[in-house]
């Protein structure tokens, strides 16, 4: 199995002290699948948020952006997910269900990447609960946090 991990997770995997770095520190070790996988969606947000002091307590010049995106990349579980061939159909289908808002457009394309790329989507964020069919990890805080 391959897991698509959202944004906000690699943003807390690289930030020791964010608010949910021992939740995603725990699935890292704990719960993830063999293989780990960024999107352009995901590498060009994580480039892009990592650089910014408001998101990141600390943080990434560009050049530390680089090399951290291309350290998890190096991973024996680091992979890189081109999009697929159906993904269109699979995002439009999404974006048409009832109760879809404006602000799901991009959980909608990564949810239609996961489901057309056959990975479990993961994320600190439980909007993802409104896409069915979806295989979801949602990394609800531990008891201890």
């Amino acid at each position: 199995m391959i897991d698509l991990p959202d944004i906000n997770v690699w943003l807390a995997l690289v930030d020791e002290r964010h608010f949910h770095h021992a939740r995603v520190r725990h699935y890292w070790e704990q719960e993830s699948a063999e293989k780990l996988a960024f999107c352009r969606i995901t590498m060009l947000g994580f480039l892009r948020l990592s650089t910014q002091a408001k998101v990141m307590d600390n943080p990434l010049s560009f050049d530390e952006a680089w090399v951290s995106y291309r350290q998890f990349l190096a991973l024996p579980m680091g992979c890189f997910l081109a999009e697929p061939l159906n993904i269109e159909a699979q995002f439009q289908a999404l974006s048409a269900a009832s109760g879809f808002v404006h602000r799901l457009w991009t959980d909608g394309y990564l949810a239609a990447f996961a489901q057309a790329s056959q990975c479990r989507l993961v994320s600190l964020d439980s909007d993802f609960k409104h896409f069915p069919g979806l295989n979801f990890l949602h990394l609800a805080p531990l008891s201890s946090e």
